[in-house]
This record gives structure tokens, sequence and C-alpha cells, in this order.
């Protein structure tokens, strides 16, 4: 992904498909990652220019482990973080149930996508 390729050299990435190929239905996306060497105060950067676009839900980055995530807060509020085995069942269920907070979601992903493609690289 050549938006978070700029910050630095990745190690892993995972991005979910907009449209789930076997249903057809629309879903929530999330971005994962992992840098080789990430660079001190980048995610704070990388959040605070999330932050900063009008945005139509709200997202989080969490580097509380390995691999960092991008994903919409609700996500996150609904499962009650990342390592509690629900985190799968309520994406899912947003897949299935809430198509338009996918939608808006995913118009939100493209911005942030474009945004990160667009910033200026922090200095140090």
């Amino acid at each position: 992904m050549h938006a978070l390729g700029r910050f630095g050299e990745l190690a892993w990435f995972s991005l979910p498909t907009e449209i789930n190929p076997k249903h057809g239905y629309h879903q929530v996306p999330y971005l994962g990652w992992r840098y080789t060497t990430p660079r001190e105060g980048l995610a704070e950067y990388i959040e605070g220019a999330v932050r900063t676009l009008p945005t139509e839900v709200d997202w989080s980055l969490d580097t509380t482990r390995r691999n960092w995530l991008l994903v919409p807060t609700r996500i996150l509020r609904d499962a009650q973080g990342l390592t509690n085995p629900a985190f799968g069942d309520v994406v899912h269920f947003i897949n299935t149930q809430d198509q338009d907070f996918c939608l808006r979601a995913l118009s939100d992903f493209r911005l942030i996508i474009q945004h990160l493609e667009r910033l200026e690289l922090p200095r140090n």
C-alpha cells in the first residue's frame, strides 16, 4: 500500500475486500499493517492526520499490538477491544446488518488513503 509505505518499510499489510466475494455485500473497511522499524512518533502523526479529516464515522488507530490497525471506532467499542473473540462477530454483524455504515466507512476510507498519500512526510 503506497500510502503507508511512504512512512517506512512495510513488513506486513492486510486489507479486506470492499465487497464480499461470495455474498456481494459491502464490507466495513479496516487496515492492518506493521513497519519493519516504526519511527518514533509516527503512530501519533498518522492518527492526527486521520483526525483532521471530515469523516462520517469515527476512526481509531490501535497500536497496542505488534500490528497497527486503523478501524472504525464502533468496531472496537462493540467488540470491547481487539483481543475479544467477538471482534470477528462484530465485523460480520456490521457487514451483514448495517450496509449504510459500511458505505459511509468505505467513503471515509478512500478519503483517508488519499490524504495519507498527499500528507507531508514527518521530519525526523
